[in-house]
């Protein structure tokens, strides 16, 4: 490999959220921190180099995006994604994924109104929409033949006439699905049909491990790109989440001025000066350079998956992981080990000195599950699996 995923990189100093809160919380000192969504891998060279002579200029003043900004974007679209014909007057500004949510929420519909979700799922979806003062609705995910699909039939019951949108989160988060094309198609179908808009978390496009491709939903036809806003950021794909900058492509001329409003009401891109500096050359940087880095870090990835799972399948059998098609994080059945949440968040944070993600975290489904981030050098996941199988073994057995 040109680029190098091996290396430790102290992050100590940075007041890294994944690092640092644990020496700030009595007893974490020892656990290995392999919770939030961010790589402990550095940033591809090209971007840091971008980053660098942009610093080098002593003025940060208000920003606006370039040409080059969008057009960066709408290639590596068409490119990765088969996207084509994206517009730059589609593309509006969030500092990142999660506000584009409420965003979207505040925008499209009303306190009362109804907001579906298909748990086990990124709670903030939850959260926020919780927060807006709208009615949750719930499509939970189930199991067949060992993965998670949707639930349409459920989906289609629980629509009714206060119910405005769903949040589809493609690929899935914390599950691990890619949605094949014809699963995105009968959910689009429902939506065509019951008059629903599509709002479209795929920060995690860039990230397929396993052989689906992803499907951008609002590509599918004319009609799904009218009713479709797409969230997505090079935050999770090139490790840039500090940079906070995303961005919301938006086709429907009044479901954009919409968002729009709702954005400038926030005090946001006000006169099209919008963002963080470095987040814009971070992006603009990622999109035309980081490709080679990007498609080094799948080959990582998939490796790092595949020692994750042989080494749970052959050495901590009581668990069983499933199948990881898109993102970094793996989704990790922990049911054998007869547990309610509290004593396996105790079991992980003390006995295995581990912090992963709590599955009850992600709602209904949840229970009895934690999400392991693997974005890290192989070195680190080792140490985490033989902590883990440590710990398993060493557990008290139940009578």
């Amino acid at each position: 490999m040109v680029y190098d995923f091996d290396t430790i990189i102290d992050r100590f100093s940075t007041g890294s959220a994944k690092w640092s809160l644990r020496e700030k919380t009595p007893g974490m000192e020892e656990v290995l921190p392999l919770w939030i969504a961010d790589m402990d891998f550095a940033c591809p060279p090209e971007v840091v180099e971008e980053i660098g002579k942009r610093a080098a200029h002593p003025i940060y003043g208000y920003t606006i995006s370039t040409d080059e900004y969008y057009n960066s974007l709408i290639r590596w679209m068409d490119k990765r994604h088969r996207w084509r014909g994206i517009q730059r007057d589609w593309i509006s500004f969030s500092p990142g994924v999660v506000p584009g949510v409420c965003f979207a929420i505040e925008a499209y519909s009303h306190p009362g109104d109804k907001v579906i979700v298909q748990p086990p799922v990124y709670n903030l979806f939850t959260i926020a929409t919780v927060a807006n003062g709208r009615q949750i609705v719930e499509n939970p995910l189930k199991i067949e033949d060992g993965n998670y699909v949707m639930d349409y039939n459920d989906l289609e019951k629980k629509i009714d006439k206060r119910t405005k949108m769903i949040i589809l989160c493609s690929p899935h988060n914390p599950v691990g699905r890619v949605w094949k094309r014809e699963e995105i198609e009968k959910l689009v179908e429902i939506c065509e049909r019951k008059d629903i808009i599509i709002v479209s978390d795929e920060i995690f496009m860039d990230l397929i491990l396993g052989e689906t491709d992803h499907t951008c939903v609002a590509s599918l036809s004319e009609d799904t790109l009218q009713r479709t806003v797409t969230l997505l950021a090079p935050s999770k794909t090139f490790n840039l989440s500090g940079l906070a900058n995303s961005s919301v492509i938006i086709p429907n001329k009044v479901l954009s001025d919409e968002f729009q409003n709702v954005v400038e009401s926030h005090g946001l891109a006000v006169s099209g000066i919008f963002g963080n500096v470095f987040g814009k050359v971070a992006q603009e940087a990622a999109y035309l350079k980081g490709e080679a880095w990007l498609d080094e870090l799948l080959v990582y990835l998939r490796e790092n998956f595949k020692f994750l799972d042989d080494f749970i399948r052959t050495r901590i059998p009581l668990l069983k992981v499933y199948p990881l098609e898109g993102t970094y994080c793996a989704w990790i059945d922990c049911a054998s080990l007869s547990m309610n949440n509290a004593a396996l968040r105790e079991f992980f944070l003390k006995k295995a000195k581990l912090w992963l993600d709590e599955g009850a975290w992600f709602g209904s489904g949840g229970s009895g599950f934690v999400r392991m981030n693997i974005a890290c050098p192989r070195s680190i996941l080792w140490e985490a699996l033989e902590r883990l199988e440590r710990a398993v073994h060493e557990r008290p057995k139940i009578s």
